[in-house]
This record gives structure tokens, sequence and C-alpha cells, in this order.
């Protein structure tokens, strides 16, 4: 039992991984250092701490770029 728990969190674990890699590649950032990335959301992540109006904006934008998916 304890074995199949331990499965399925490392399923989970690994989707969720690739969903993230994902994001990086809509956001057309595939190719960028992964150093600028880890940089970008390490500074994304301190300005929404005290920002939510850019928690809101950015979450439009994205919002607006997943309903494109079809296109």
């Amino acid at each position: 039992m304890r074995r199949t728990t331990t499965s399925k969190a490392r399923k989970k674990d690994t989707r969720d991984k690739i969903e993230l890699g994902d994001l990086i590649v809509k956001a057309g950032l595939r190719y960028e250092k992964r150093a600028l990335i880890l940089g970008a959301l390490i500074e994304l992540a301190r300005r929404l701490k005290y920002d939510e109006g850019e928690r809101t904006r950015l979450i439009a934008i994205g919002a607006e770029a997943f309903s494109n998916d079809g296109d």
C-alpha cells in the first residue's frame, strides 16, 4: 500500500513538473537560460507578495493566453 502511495505521489510530481515546463514553453522562454528564468520567477514571487494589482494584471494576461490555446 505504501509503495502505491509513493508511486502515485511520484507520478503526480512528474506531471506537475511537465505542466510547469509547458508554461515556460508557452511563455516563449524555451531557449532562455535557466538562470534567467529562475531569476525572473524569484523576482516575480517577491513582487506578488506586496502588489495585489500586479497579481490581478498577470492573472488576466495568463487567462487570455490560455483562452487563445485553440488558435
